[in-house]
């Protein structure tokens, strides 16, 4: 066929099948508009999952009259003007794509009004063919109606889902966005039933209440606020506690500058700040605010702006690894009274409780520092007496329960200790501060491995040399795809040096950095502390007791073992009351 232009209706529905991929996508690129437009109070109305209407309704700044007809025009907007604008986006919407888009493959009427105007107009659009529109009553504000979508593409249409499965997701991203805007009221009604109604939250407290509408209340009890401002960055938001991780990413959400986003580099610095606190094959739960220059930033690399492309993604991926690594290295048991996670909240951990049974484990180390260090760490530790009066977080043991548990009383009332466990991430946390965490040395190998990779890896190697340095290793280009490696860690000099290099280099590809050499090591030593730790069943002295209790308020991330699992639990005498119906 020879070249031609498309006709304005195909080229819509072109781009309506990359922006609108179901109800909940036109949902989506509704609110934001609202948003755009400094709503303060949104209201959503949706029947048949979506499919049949999909009404919102904001107090915004309006859309004149004369403006209308552009608003549903390709590529029309009021949100940038020049590449300065484009490289600089500060809004939530920029293309001018959407509103044509979904005209194109639904029934859409658009009334809107601004607050200087004594009235409002409306349009009505079938196709994508818009009528001359008509005055139409309506408080300032815009109002966008979206019936029967994808009528005339009932190919799209037979894709669609059952109707509780597409209101699935469009309650999702209605909540996901309401997460974006605590100051902004949100409302949402299916088939004329209310779902939620979410007020403005001005303050800490009503913060926290949305959150715990939004994710649960369990993920609220669960969870610790953190704020961190450097390098022109900041981070603020919820990080759910290592106990409350799921066996899904399914309560994860991150918002850059205001826009809810799924990036790698973030998610990859997020699990690798978790990664020496949780258990192998969970997912933490994560509630994150990343504000940044929006210049440094690209957040026009995907038609439906979820995916985002960082200028410094090693920076970015830095800070929001130290801010989370720190702010759990932080807990320490005892800080905050916790109770027994409610029903269905804890992770059902596969690993089981190793009961006094000791495997044969054959460690390729050799470091006589480490070594030194394990044992001094491992012996029984001195007893801590305590000032009389003290109000102790874990309080004073009073006992073992079959040598397991500790059990001890404070002011609150009764605290179990796993006492393997705690003692564990005691030893755990010594034997990363004896080793020298970011001082590795190298250790050079007799014969040097030649190890065949691409051309853009070995590129990567050159560019990467001091950086690679830092984590032990000396590699060497000997030709187009090959790297001789010199030099390793000396803790992982047993390892498979080829594939250790293809790992930390497929690190430094996808997140410009890589902690492969710190984690390989801290598993190492997590082997140690485990096999080093008191064992179940052995008896421990009242004093003793006592130290391993002053060890645990002392040590970070001593909230859980280096498994991820807990190492206490506070039974409050109001919970202790009730169960023996004490005041009744």
């Amino acid at each position: 066929m020879p070249i031609r232009e498309l006709p304005s209706q195909l080229v819509n529905q072109i781009a309506a099948g990359e922006v609108v991929e179901r109800p909940a996508s036109v949902l989506k690129e509704l609110l934001e508009n609202s948003l755009d437009a400094g709503a303060r109070r949104i209201q959503i109305e949706v029947e048949n999952g979506g499919l049949r209407l999909c009404r919102v309704r904001d107090d915004g700044s309006g859309i004149a009259a004369v403006e209308l007809p552009l608003a549903l025009a390709r590529h029309a907007t009021s949100k940038i003007a020049s590449l300065d604008d484009l490289e600089r986006v500060a809004t939530l919407g920029f293309r001018g794509e959407a509103l044509p888009s979904i005209a194109s493959v639904s029934r859409l009427t658009l009334t809107s009004r601004p607050a200087a105007a004594d009235a409002g107009w409306r349009l009505e659009v079938e196709g994508g063919r818009h009528d001359a529109g008509q005055p139409a009553a309506h408080p300032p504000g815009t109002t966008v109606e979206v019936r029967d979508l994808f009528y005339n593409t009932p190919a799209r249409r037979k894709f669609m889902r059952t109707e509780r499965t597409e209101f699935g997701h469009l309650d999702r991203i209605a909540r996901r966005v309401a997460l974006s805007r605590f100051d902004v009221a949100f409302r949402l009604t299916h088939n004329q039933r209310a779902v939620f109604d979410l007020r403005p939250a001005e303050d800490q407290q009503a913060m926290d209440r949305r959150v715990a509408e939004v994710c649960g209340a369990a993920f609220m009890e669960q969870a610790m606020f953190i704020s961190h401002q450097a390098s022109g960055m900041r981070l603020w938001g919820w990080l759910g506690l290592p106990t409350f991780s799921r066996s899904q990413a399914d309560l994860q959400h991150v918002f850059l500058n205001g826009r809810m986003v799924r990036d790698k580099v973030i998610s990859h610095a997020v699990r690798a700040g978790y990664s020496d606190v949780l258990f192998h094959g969970r997912h933490p739960a994560y509630l994150l605010y990343l504000e940044m220059d929006p210049a440094l930033v690209d957040v026009n690399a995907h038609p439906t702006k979820h995916e985002v492309r960082f200028r410094e993604s090693r920076s970015v991926h830095g800070f929001l690894f130290h801010t989370v690594e720190q702010a759990l290295a932080g807990t320490r048991a005892g800080d905050m009274p916790r109770a027994p996670a409610a029903a269905g909240a804890a992770p059902a951990f596969a690993a089981e409780v190793n009961h006094g049974t000791q495997r044969p484990m054959r460690l390729g180390v050799s470091e006589p520092g480490a070594l030194a260090a394990f044992e001094r760490l491992a012996a029984a530790p001195e007893p801590v007496p305590a000032a009389e009066g003290e109000d102790l977080p874990l309080g004073t043991a009073l006992g073992q329960l079959h040598g397991v548990y500790i059990l001890a009383q404070n002011q609150r009332g009764l605290v179990l200790v796993d006492m393997h466990a705690a003692h564990e991430r005691i030893v755990y946390e010594g034997l990363k501060q004896a080793v020298g965490e970011g001082a590795i040395r190298s250790q050079p190998l007799l014969v040097p491995v030649s190890v065949r990779v691409s051309a853009s890896e070995a590129d990567l190697a050159e560019e990467q040399a001091e950086a690679l340095a830092k984590l032990g290793f000396e590699l060497r280009r000997m030709g187009v795809d090959s790297l001789s490696v010199r030099q390793v860690p000396a803790l992982l000099r047993e390892a498979d040096a080829e594939a250790l290099v293809r790992d930390v280099l497929s690190d430094f590809a996808s997140a410009g950095g890589s902690r492969r050499v710190e984690e390989r090591i801290n598993e190492m030593l997590s082997m140690m502390a485990c096999h080093g730790s008191v064992r179940a069943n052995r008896r421990l002295t009242i004093p003793e007791m006592n130290a391993l209790l002053r060890d645990m308020e002392r040590t970070e991330r001593s909230d859980q073992c280096n498994h991820g699992r807990p190492t206490w639990t506070q039974l409050p005498m109001e919970d202790l009351d009730r169960l023996f119906l004490r005041g009744r």
